[in-house]
């Protein structure tokens, strides 16, 4: 079968952002089929692709994925309009394939939102099946971050989002409240699957070189953040943290912030005037540095902002990469991430906005090294039991191949 894939911010590994869908791409091929992967150039991503780009696109084969990459450049840093005009001009410019491209099914990965309008028309304009798969549900988490207000706006998104679930004949959600947001917006339940983020126990769980940056001892307890610094992240509440702890005198507890995003320069300016030593900030590193960066790490920081939406309705890929490398967790808001993290007994929860809570138990995991480790054991032993990749990956497969028009 011929899968035509469109993923805005395609990524391999050798970037610094998620590799979902060069997975799924990769768990294609070995199915047999063959992947044609449209996508935009990403700050930090890395598509393989290094020719000149012609006539606004360049095209190639790597790692047996045909890769379309259309020259528009994206980055989290940029302004609400400028990343909204970027989604637009990818996706109309991607309807052009599904008239010009060989394929048996179309499918589609948000986010943004826009990325199902190429699946749109050729549902109805070539009768092709489309599987569609929701990351965030749009305009539900814009709405409840105060990120767009507009109601004309949020109007249009959500007829957009009613027109890309009532256009796919299968739908993908990666987290039980995308599933129930899907659901609710008149989807029946068996035209769902949902397959949440996976483990690539392959990149963290196999023998790599543990580092630590230069201002870390190897005694301090290092906690560490992988992902974007943007609003969403709430990292503002990480600070807060720090500044109890150091309060507290306790320097031995470091905290690692690696990423970038939108908010990073504010929140290290913050960090440098409060004197926050215990706060280290590093760039974004690639999934092998950063597999070796974990392997030395003692806690891994699951934190978003306080919105309610984010607490069923979001599937991170920094959870799932702490516990394939054997992490604890310590997470700061409700919802079926923590509800896991009790079950399973692979980390801590504290309350939002509890920065004592936070330093309460990133003290406690200092206290006892032992059990720290057997938390992360616990952790990897989940990972492996209902989180790797391949198996997802496989469910997933079966479900985007499976689909008929």
């Amino acid at each position: 079968m011929r899968v035509l894939y469109f993923h805005q911010h395609f990524n391999t590994p050798d970037g610094n952002v998620g590799i979902r869908s060069y997975q799924m791409a990769k768990a294609l091929l070995a199915a047999g089929h063959h992947v044609t992967m449209v996508c935009g150039s990403y700050d930090g991503g890395h598509t393989g692709l290094t020719d000149p780009f012609l006539n606004g696109y360049r095209r190639g084969l790597v790692e047996g994925i045909q890769i379309i990459e259309f020259d528009m450049a994206y980055s989290n840093d940029d302004g609400l309009f400028k990343r909204a005009w970027t989604f637009l001009k990818f996706a109309f410019r991607s309807i052009g394939l599904i008239f010009t491209e060989k394929f048996d099914v179309l499918f589609a990965t948000s986010t943004p939102l826009t990325a199902a309008i190429p699946g749109i028309f050729a549902r109805w304009l070539r009768s092709k099946p489309f599987v569609f798969e929701v990351r965030d549900l749009w305009p539900e988490l814009p709405r409840a971050m105060g990120v767009i207000r507009n109601p004309l706006l949020l109007s249009a998104i959500s007829a957009l989002e009613w027109s890309s679930y009532r256009s796919a004949h299968r739908v993908i959600g990666l987290s039980p409240g995308i599933v129930e947001g899907i659901t609710q917006r008149g989807v029946p339940r068996s035209s769902i699957a949902m397959v949440p983020n996976g483990c690539d126990l392959d990149i963290f769980s196999s023998p790599v070189m543990p580092w630590r940056p230069a201002q870390i001892q190897s005694t301090d307890l290092m906690a560490v953040f992988a992902g974007t610094h943007g609003v969403a992240n709430g990292l503002d509440a990480l600070l807060n943290v720090a500044a109890e702890l150091k309060r507290r005198g306790r320097e031995d507890i470091k905290l690692l912030l690696i990423g970038k995003g939108k908010l990073k320069a504010s929140l290290q300016a913050r960090a440098e005037m409060e004197n926050l030593t215990n706060v280290v900030f590093l760039a974004p590193v690639n999934k092998s540095q950063l597999a070796g960066l974990m392997a030395a790490a003692d806690v891994g920081l699951q934190v978003l902002a306080n919105v309610p939406a984010f607490y069923y309705g979001t599937s991170p890929n920094k959870f799932f990469d702490y516990i394939a490398a054997g992490l604890p967790v310590l997470n700061n808001y409700p919802g079926w991430l923590a509800e896991i993290i009790e079950e399973h007994h692979c980390g801590f929860t504290v309350p939002p906005e509890n920065p004592v809570a936070f330093a309460d138990a990133l003290e406690q995991a200092a206290s006892n090294r032992a059990a720290l480790r057997a938390m992360g054991q616990r952790g990897l032993a989940l990972a492996k039991a209902q989180f790797a990749r391949h198996a997802l990956a496989d469910k997933w497969v079966d479900w985007v191949t499976g689909v008929k028009a």
